[in-house]
């Protein structure tokens, strides 16, 4: 390996040792985050932390420089579970082969955290035009739960970026536009009866089918009249139907039924429209149907998670200056949500580029090579010079 092809000593030490940190989504990440924060203001940056209600969990915002301006390097600390999968070894024990480090969040996303940690030293020797802010949230893998507080926290602070790079694994390849995406849960309550008297109950389960039935034919219109950007892997807002279940036994007639959905929504497209065309057709068509019959019957919608998308068109300076820096010529779109579009939603113009690939991130023996932990550092490190005063 070449020394252009290998990341600093200091890469992989931050990015062991944050790996090191068992912190799947329902564990705490505040040993990760003292460890953190003690490095970063060591090094000369002001942390300040956003706490979960029940302080178990926290943001991190550390800050070299002051002024408004500048960048935030974002990443999320939380990783999903290993449970039922077959490592080749402790997935919270780092270790190189082949040129690769493995762990759990080596690719999403502790190794882009190592490098924008591995940065601090000489973030804090260096005098800057414009601040750098690290950004480090929790529990993004479960419904990017903490980057509102850590977003809030910059607000309150004062904070006000031009930019922001958030290093989701994409092959250190510039995205500057992903769908957003809605998670619904849909619960159905009909009257249960003995399957020999039909008539005397209602059933929940066919009434949730026609509604399952309408949101198919809601994805077909998407798919065949609604807006089309291309560039995206499926140039269409998408919509389907993930996990149902109901019922109690083959001699019941079911009293409820349960089942969820996603919506995948383009820019520029209104989640609310997808919705609001749902629970019309659900409280116009299917429940006056269902009450005529039972008078307690019931259809509930619940929203379960919501990311915004994130739009190309507003993050046009902060695009050109990446692609420049990495020598590419153009931005990619990706279906898949991140946090850069809450960022971006507050004002912070955002685009996601880490090293790694999403392909394998999730994944037993989850890794990402020591090539592009590399090209990540040499990225960041022509991002920070950029602010240099």
């Amino acid at each position: 390996m070449s020394r252009q092809e290998a990341p600093s000593a200091q890469v992989i030490e931050h990015a062991s040792s944050l790996i090191g940190f068992d912190t799947v989504s329902r564990n705490s990440n505040l040993a990760l985050i003292e460890w953190a924060a003690n490095r970063l203001e060591s090094a000369g940056a002001q942390v300040r932390f956003d706490y979960n209600e029940s302080r178990s969990k926290a943001n991190l915002l550390a800050t070299f420089g002051q002024g408004p301006g500048g960048v935030v390097l974002s990443g999320h600390t939380d990783v999903v579970p290993v449970d039922g999968q077959a490592w080749s070894s402790d997935p919270f024990q780092a270790q190189i082969r082949d040129g690769r480090l493995f762990g759990r969040g080596a690719c999403d996303m502790k190794g882009f955290i190592g490098v924008a940690m591995a940065q601090a030293q000489r973030l804090g020797s260096m005098t800057l035009r414009e601040p750098v802010h690290l950004a480090l949230s929790y529990d993004e893998e479960v419904g990017c739960l903490g980057i509102p507080g850590l977003i809030e926290e910059m607000r309150k602070a004062g904070i006000q970026p031009s930019g922001c790079i958030v290093g989701e694994p994409t092959s250190m390849r510039v995205v500057a536009a992903h769908k957003g995406g809605r998670i619904y849960r849909c619960r159905v309550k009909g009257c249960a009866a003995h399957s020999s008297l039909t008539p005397h109950g209602l059933n929940a389960i066919e009434y949730a089918a026609n509604l399952v039935s309408h949101i198919q034919h809601l994805a077909d219109e998407e798919a065949q009249v609604g807006k089309r950007i291309e560039g995206f892997d499926v140039p269409f807002s998408t919509i389907s139907t993930n996990t149902i279940s109901g019922g109690n036994g083959m001699n019941i007639i079911p009293a409820h039924c349960e089942f969820s959905f996603e919506y995948r929504y383009l820019p520029g497209v209104d989640p609310d429209g997808f919705i609001g065309n749902l629970r019309r057709f659900a409280y116009e068509q299917v429940l006056p149907r269902m009450q005529a019959r039972h008078g307690d019957a019931a259809i509930e919608f619940e929203c379960l998670g919501s990311i915004p998308a994130l739009d190309d068109e507003d993050s046009q300076e902060l695009k050109k200056m990446a692609l420049a820096l990495l020598g590419e010529s153009a931005a990619q779109r990706v279906a898949y949500g991140t946090e850069a579009s809450f960022f971006q939603e507050a004002g912070v113009p955002s685009i996601v580029c880490g090293p790694g690939s999403i392909t394998v991130a999730h994944k037993a023996d989850e890794y990402v090579s020591l090539e592009q932990l590399a090209a990540c550092e040499s990225f960041l490190g022509k991002v920070i010079q950029s602010l240099a005063a």
